[in-house]
Formats: structure tokens, sequence, C-alpha cells
């Protein structure tokens, strides 16, 4: 199959100008594209990962993508798939976040020889007079178009300030600014964005009186249905992060190891790109769910931590709660099948370390034990993960939320504190 077809097979295509036309381009021409991310914060965490899949594979057929972090209009924040307004971020930190942002794309989209490129609007938009904005640009937009648009449509109700609304203002430009200086055609995101990037392509069009073609496609959004949220937050409802240092590297594979069955042969197609389509169909009808969702994990940790971060992970999730094809009958393409099962330790389960002076006297209450082990957010989360029975301690389940462990109840240095079945840590003393 074609990219576009292959696009299509994965599942990353929702909404798109003209199919016809977008698969022409990808198949005989090589198309300079874009994908804007937002920076809100200065890491990407999961959900981030769809469309730099998407990228990847339109990359691995020979085009080239523009990674546009928004320095610019991360100072006004989007509106779409927002209630209310976001957070005014001050320009230092947006700056900070953008070149954190460029870092962590940059592990994902090969640069070198001209393969890729990273943009910040906030290069242009700097330039850029209000009058002679309005006058060259504003006069392109229709209002009556632009309160059409559901993210704009969405937030009428409870308010929505005019730095908000002019924000698909900007990232028209974004895409006006690209076609002219790279030559970009084509720009993909989020299904939520749509609005904005057809406007982004009416723009480019009215500019140049409709003698340049240029597209846009969106990608389906990822619901998790055992949350009801958007795919990427854990089942505590935070986001997982590709930090290492926010999202442990075990706590990243426990994540993608235990989605929902109903979503793993969608997430094999979108985010294990060196698994053939028909590979991830078969592997999830192979009558063994369990493996399809380890080379899910797998591979996805190798994607974000490495190789050898990704083989640790697995060995030590299936040393703790067993390997679901120990002997491989099940083939695949994957490097797991590289790996020595029997190898397995569980010195390398994800440990905490807290001072053993806290468990003397009337000891450390165990809400605390697990919030500072990373377990749940809060102690109000906590409580109620004991209340529901969630909680052991060295196999010993937990049910009064107001306890506290003492130091002449540990045994040796450490113990395990464990909340649900498969989200531990390992509580050594210092």
């Amino acid at each position: 199959m074609n990219v576009y077809q292959e696009l299509k097979a994965r599942g990353f295509i929702y909404q798109e100008t003209d199919s016809s036309a977008i698969e022409k381009k990808l198949t005989e021409e090589k198309v300079v594209f874009y994908c804007g991310f937002d920076p809100t914060g200065n890491c990407l965490h999961i959900g981030h990962l769809l469309p730099v899949m998407a990228m990847r594979l339109l990359q691995r057929a020979g085009h080239i993508p523009v990674a546009l972090v928004g320095g610019a209009t991360g100072q006004i924040g989007d509106p779409s798939g927002r209630n209310t307004a976001r957070n005014m971020l001050t320009k230092e930190t947006v700056a900070e976040n953008v070149k954190s942002i460029q870092a962590q794309l940059s592990r994902f989209i090969r640069l070198e020889d001209g393969a890729a490129y990273f943009a910040n609007n906030n290069d242009w938009f700097a330039e850029v007079k209000l009058l002679d904005f309005l006058r060259d640009i504003g006069s392109k937009f229709s209002v009556n178009r632009m309160l059409a648009q559901k993210s704009v449509e969405n937030r009428l109700e409870n308010g929505l300030s005019f730095l908000e609304f002019s924000y698909s203002l900007l990232q028209g430009y974004d895409f006006y600014y690209l076609n002219k200086t790279l030559n970009c055609t084509l720009e993909i995101g989020g299904q939520d964005q749509w609005g904005n990037m057809v406007a982004g392509t009416e723009l480019v069009r009215r500019m140049y009186n409709e003698e340049r073609e240029v597209h846009c496609l969106t990608i389906p959004l990822l619901i998790n249905p055992a949350t009801g949220q958007k795919f990427g937050k854990s089942i505590g409802g935070a986001s997982v992060w590709l930090d290492s240092n926010r999202t442990s590297v075990f706590d990243y594979y426990q994540f993608w190891r235990n989605c929902d069955d109903s979503m793993i042969e969608d997430l094999l197609k979108k985010f294990v790109l060196d698994i053939p389509v028909e590979e991830a169909e078969s592997l999830v009808r192979s009558g063994n769910i369990n493996r399809a969702k380890e080379i899910l994990a797998y591979e996805a940790t190798k994607l974000a931590h490495g190789e050898k971060a990704a083989a640790d992970a697995y060995l030590a999730a299936g040393c703790k709660f067993g390997f679901a094809d120990p002997d491989k009958k099940i083939q695949t393409t994957s490097s797991i099948m590289q790996l020595n099962e029997a190898a397995a330790k569980e010195d390398s389960i994800p440990s905490c370390e807290i001072p053993a002076e806290n468990f003397e006297g009337d000891g450390m209450w165990i809400p605390k034990i697990m919030v500072e082990a990373g377990l749940c957010k809060s102690s109000s989360d906590a409580r109620r993960l004991i209340q529901g029975g969630a909680v052991s301690i060295d196999d010993v389940k937990i049910t009064d939320p107001t306890r506290n462990i003492k130091l002449n109840e540990i045994h040796g240095d450490s113990f395990t504190i464990r909340s649900g079945k498969k989200n531990f840590r390992k509580i050594r003393l210092k």
C-alpha cells in the first residue's frame, strides 16, 4: 500500500479537505507538511505522540515534516476543546517550554540531511505589525465563518475573549507563512483542530487568488473506554509523560501494558509502525491478548526510552506478574522475541527511598507513603483506594485509611506497597 493508504489503514485519517488530491500529492510528490504543538507545558505526554506517529510514517515515506512549536500562539492559548480560558503563561515560560518540547520532539523526528524542519512561530509573529496584520490577513477572514467553528461556538455561552477568538487567524497565518517560505502544502493535527486548519488552507488560497493548492487532514482523537478520558491519562487521571523524570520507564511500560483490551489493535497500528497492519490484527486475534499488550508496551517504551530500558521494564514486569508467552509460541517481528525471560530479576522493579526516621514513633501514614511513592496524586485519592480494597503492603491488604506503618513492622530495609493489580513500589528505607 502507498503511504496514504497506510495512513488510512492505521486509522490516522478523520477529516480531510480532498482525499483524492492528498493521496495524489503524497504518492507523486515530496511533500513538506507541518504539525503544530502548543508549549502549554515543558514536557510532552503520550497524547502528543499520536500526531508524532503520523509524522514519522510520512517522513519514512520520504516526505518532510515541519514540527512547529507555537512560541507566539502559546502566549494566547487555543480555545479548542476547552470550556474556559487557559491560564496565561509569561513570555519567558513559553520560551523555555518551546526549547524543551523541541528537544523532546527531536528524539522522534529524524533531522539529518534536511529531513525535517523545526519552527517557532514567534520568529515571524514578533516582526508582524498589528495594523498590517489586520489589513492584510484579517480582511481575508469571515467573522460569520469563525463563529461557526466548534471551538468558538462551544465557548460563546461561557464567554470567549477576543484574544482567544484571534487564535484561528494566527494558526491560519502559520500555514500561509510556511507555504511561502518552505512550500509547505499539507497540515496535519487532531480532529479538534479542523476549524483552525481549514482557516489556514482558505487563507493560503485567498492570498494567492486560488492559484496554490494546499490541504489538511485531521487525526481522530483516542478515547480510553475505561475512563472516558482522552488517551494518555493514567487510571488516576494523571498524564503519562515522555520524560522519565516525571513518569518512570516502568510506569510508562505499565501504562501501555494495562490499556483496555478493546484498544490494543488500534494502538498497535498507530504506535508500533514497525509492525505491519496485518500483523497487528493477527496478534489481537491470536487468542492471547496479553501477549499483544506486552508487545505494544515493549515497542512503545522502546520508542520513547530506548531498547535497553524497554527490555528492562518488560523483564521486570514479567518477573513480578508473569509473562504472557514465555515459550514464544506467538510469532512477531518485534525484537521482544530476542529477550531472555529466564534472566528476569525483581531487583529492577520501581522503588522509592524514604528516610527510616519517618517510620519511628507513631510511624508514617500510609496515604502519605503512597503519595511520596507516586502511586497516587493526593492523600484523598489514597484513602479512596484503601477503602476500595485496592491497597496492600507485602501482599497484606490494607483496609484502614488512617493506619500508620511503624519501623518495627518492617522486615529488613524495604517493603512493597501495591495499589491495584499492577501498580506498585518497593519502599527502601534510607
